[in-house]
């Protein structure tokens, strides 16, 4: 159905090709300078390989990797696109800026329907630039397909298209599992409208009272994921992943402290995280505010999204805070890119329909959110949730360039993903691989340790593995720190000079950027034995 005016007259609807086009080629212009960028992190760790697997061997499950049971439509796409076009790096990003435009398409599109068109364009907009998504959009995660693909999925919902609806949803389920949760937040709500339907005042909360069994329509999704896992365990042996990664992400979860604490933080990363406060504050103080006149006579006040779009849209945000607080043994921001954006499209209606100067509130949140992506914030934060990713591959670039050229044949003491990044060349960062030996990360009991071990490796190549800010908030409570340790796998890497000295070498090489660093020691005992041998 076409947009409405404020006059009440419709307006022409703009072709889905046309826009998704203005999409595609103002995300590829921003992210121009980082589409030849090496892999980062999980991208190096597990997508890429897992890809690169199906890519060489035609079989879904990867072999190079532990198999992390992710559904494997988002590493077959990639493995199409390296087919046709090539494998590099630029290609990657390229097929994944594809997907971040079909999933802004995606938010226009549902913005458009649940509010109009004025709402749909900045709500898109404020989505795109939103830190988070900026930075997912060229990196080879599978959370942006998942969000793209749930908000086709919304978008079907909401016209009551169940066919269409099961058909976006189970891709949403393919691409990560955790998109399950949209299907099954609307199922579990219209279960409940049931009941609501039986008092006349409530009836009108929901979009589809009275359901019954249809309802249960929805988790047909259940069905292909399912098909998916009994694959997996036939080919591995294992239903949900390596014994490691369920360990990591599910048993070591389920903890009542730890899912309090996950489930602040996942609130904040709806509701606050990178400058988003700013949307949700000036929303939230809008409510204050009575609506603007329509300029309709027939309606004098500007709508609002309908209650039980609203309804709709909360019961989704809350099943995913409330899963992602439970499972999950890293709480990355990335996770909440199915719901964020739907925060974002009912603060701007809010916007919209209160406040007579929306636009510009609309641009300063805007600004603020360009200001997040280039300017790190004084908090501990994910490296892939703005361009500090970027800052992470150029140290590891140049560091490893160096390594490679001074020690090509060194035996190099290192923690993931660094080791990965030596050891496969087709990750972008060495021409050839490197031997390494892998410490698990750069505390000083695993330094202490691989000081033992000093004859295994020639030089260490030792680099910050998370931000640490300047001036943290909750640097001197003690207790948070003990917390973060306990439960989010928290530690401090000892700085270059240290290391060093720990390890009993020199600093040769040591760079830092924003906040980051990475260091090459050389141990000179063993290079002087080289030598001599």
């Amino acid at each position: 159905m076409a947009p409405e005016t404020r006059a009440g007259i419709r307006a022409p609807q703009f072709h889905s090709a046309a826009v998704f086009a203005v999409l595609f080629v103002a995300d590829f212009l921003l992210h121009l300078p980082l589409l030849g960028l090496p892999y980062f992190w999980d991208e190096a760790g597990y997508y890429i390989p897992a890809a690169r697997d199906f890519l060489l061997t035609g079989i879904l499950v990867p072999h190079s990797t532990p198999s992390n049971a992710h559904p494997p439509l988002v590493t077959a796409y990639l493995a199409l696109w390296w087919k046709i076009a090539g494998y590099a790096p630029a290609v990657t990003r390229t097929a994944m800026l594809v997907i971040a435009a079909f999933s802004l398409l995606g938010i226009f599109r549902l913005a458009e329907r649940v509010a109009n068109r004025e709402v749909a364009i900045a709500a898109t907009v404020c989505t795109a630039i939103y830190p988070v998504f900026f930075a997912q959009s060229s990196l080879a995660h599978l959370d942006l397909a998942a969000a793209g693909l749930t908000f086709w999925g919304l978008r079907s919902y909401l016209d009551d298209r169940r066919p269409v609806t099961l058909v976006w949803f189970t891709l949403a389920a393919l691409a990560k599992e955790t998109a399950i949760l949209a299907p099954v937040a609307l199922f579990g709500w219209e279960l409940l409208c049931t009941v609501l339907a039986r008092k006349d005042h409530l009836e009108t909360l929901c979009l589809f009272p009275r359901r019954g069994r249809r309802s249960a329509t929805l988790l047909m999704p259940l069905i292909p994921l399912g098909l998916w896992y009994a694959y997996h365990y036939q080919r591995t042996g294992f239903v949900f992943g390596n014994p490691e990664f369920f360990r990591y992400n599910v048993e070591a979860t389920v903890n009542p402290l730890r899912i309090v604490l996950a489930l602040g933080t996942r609130i904040f990363q709806v509701a606050g995280y990178l400058n988003l406060y700013l949307l949700t504050l000036a929303a939230l103080l809008a409510m204050r505010l009575p609506p603007l006149g329509n300029g309709n006579i027939a309606v004098d006040e500007r709508p609002r999204i309908a209650l039980p779009v609203q309804f709709a849209f909360l019961a989704v945000i809350v099943t995913y805070v409330m899963a992602m607080a439970v499972v999950g043994g890293a709480v990355l921001a990335r996770y909440m890119l199915p719901v964020v954006p739907l925060v974002i499209t009912v603060c701007v209606s809010t916007l919209w329909r209160r406040v007579r100067l929306w636009r510009e509130v609309v641009a300063i949140v805007c600004l603020a959110f360009v200001a997040a992506i280039l300017v790190n914030p004084p908090y501990g934060f994910s490296m892939e949730d703005n361009l500090a990713y970027r800052d992470y591959i150029r140290l590891h670039q140049e560091a490893e360039n160096f390594l490679e050229a001074r020690y090509p044949m060194a035996r190099v003491l290192t923690a993931w993903p660094a080791n990965d990044e030596l050891t496969r060349p087709f990750l972008g960062y060495v021409t050839r691989p490197m031997r390494v030996l892998r410490v698990e990360n750069f505390t000083v009991e695993q330094l202490l340790s691989a000081a033992d071990l000093r004859a295994g490796f020639d030089v260490a190549l030792v680099f910050s593995t998370k931000y640490e800010p300047p001036h943290p908030f909750l640097e001197r409570w003690r207790q948070w720190q003990e917390w973060k340790t306990r439960f989010f796998g928290y530690h401090r890497d000892v700085p270059p000079a240290a290391a060093a000295q720990i390890l009993g070498g020199r600093l040769v090489y040591s760079e830092k950027r924003n906040g980051q660093w990475a260091a090459v020691i050389e141990i000179d005992q063993v290079i002087e034995a080289r030598k001599q041998e």
